[in-house]
């Protein structure tokens, strides 16, 4: 512990020109008495840090001194302060960890990349949420995490949408994924790694048992092969849509670009419409994305999808036959 914090200490003197004493002590959450303890050790290391006196003095280091603890280069290090984690390391319980971090790449840093790095930082920021939903936060994904980088089986109580809707699961956490503002969690359960979504946990236990995480087990291959298995497995009907000239013209300022995608290089017909093929999932779900169009989409089949959207739109128009809003008894 003592060791991280000399570490963490001789990282901020060399990406600050001056620090005092209570800096210190505010930065790394100690006292001053193991400020000046710490600060002493450094300087019986062989660290050049001296003190200066006075109202703008605080501890620096000799002029010119430079430690290569990090490893990287000004270029590596700079380029990781357009990453932009701090909210998502926050969310996994490591907000320290990375805060460390970014003392570590300042150091690595001269005084003029510092004030790039600085830039940097200020004018690039990551937002992983998704449009009109808050990001989730769910209440057992720092303890995953822990369970993820130390490779200990976890015992779930999980809702899924299928009945039995609630149950329960041993895992081993092989690793989480942010998508669009979720979290999901890559774990193996009975021999099988699949995909569970954190906020669906119910309850969690960690257990004292370990497992041995497969060497050859690579996060970013499996998310991707799951992805576009998914996409083969929910995505197995076309739906022919005729779309009006109008919605053809709003498709680029509209969120849904699985429909921008089947309309792109398609000729208008004679009468302005344009005839796509767009892959769906069931018919509700479709009826679900093609009603906000309203008379821009025509379904042409399936004849299943077709008679849905018939029906939804006749409950629309019996709601909405009334002279006015109904009041309730």
């Amino acid at each position: 512990m003592r060791s991280s914090r000399l570490v963490s200490i001789l990282m901020l003197l060399q990406a600050r020109p001056r620090v005092t004493a209570r800096e210190l002590a505010g930065e790394l959450e100690v006292s001053l008495r193991t400020v000046y303890r710490d600060v002493g050790a450094l300087a019986a290391a062989g660290i050049p840090v001296y003190a200066e006196q006075g109202r703008a003095g605080g501890y620096r280091l000799v002029d010119g001194y430079r430690t290569r603890l990090t490893g990287l280069t000004e270029d590596e290090a700079l380029s990781l302060f357009v990453v932009g984690l701090p909210g998502p390391a926050a969310d996994l319980g490591l907000s320290a960890e990375a805060a460390s971090a970014e003392r570590k790449l300042l150091a690595a840093l001269g005084p003029s990349q510092r004030v790039r790095a600085g830039r940097l930082r200020d004018r690039f920021s990551l937002d992983t949420s998704a449009w009109y939903h808050p990001a989730e936060q769910p209440a057992y994904l720092a303890p995953l995490a822990t369970a993820a980088l130390e490779d200990r089986v976890v015992d779930v109580a999980y809702r899924r949408w299928e009945a039995p809707r609630e149950v329960e699961r041993r895992l081993e956490p092989y690793g989480l994924v942010l998508k669009n503002g979720t979290w999901y969690l890559a774990a193996a359960c009975d021999g099988t790694v699949r995909t569970y979504r954190v906020s669906n946990i119910l309850r969690l236990t960690t257990t004292g048992e370990r497992f041995e995480r497969p060497a050859d087990f690579v996060l970013g291959d499996f998310w991707r092969e799951h992805l576009d298995a998914f996409d083969r497995r929910r995505l197995s009907r076309t739906a022919v849509l005729r779309l009006s000239p109008g919605l053809v013209a709003a498709l680029p300022d509209l969120s849904d670009a699985a429909l921008r995608r089947a309309a792109e290089g398609v000729a208008p017909d004679a009468d302005g419409w344009t005839t796509v093929g767009l892959p769906i999932e069931y018919d509700e779900m479709a009826a679900r994305q093609l009603l906000p169009h309203a008379g821009g989409v025509e379904v042409v089949a399936p004849a299943s999808l077709r008679e849905l959207m018939a029906a939804k739109a006749r409950a629309i128009l019996a709601t909405y036959a009334s002279a006015g809003p109904t009041t309730p008894g």
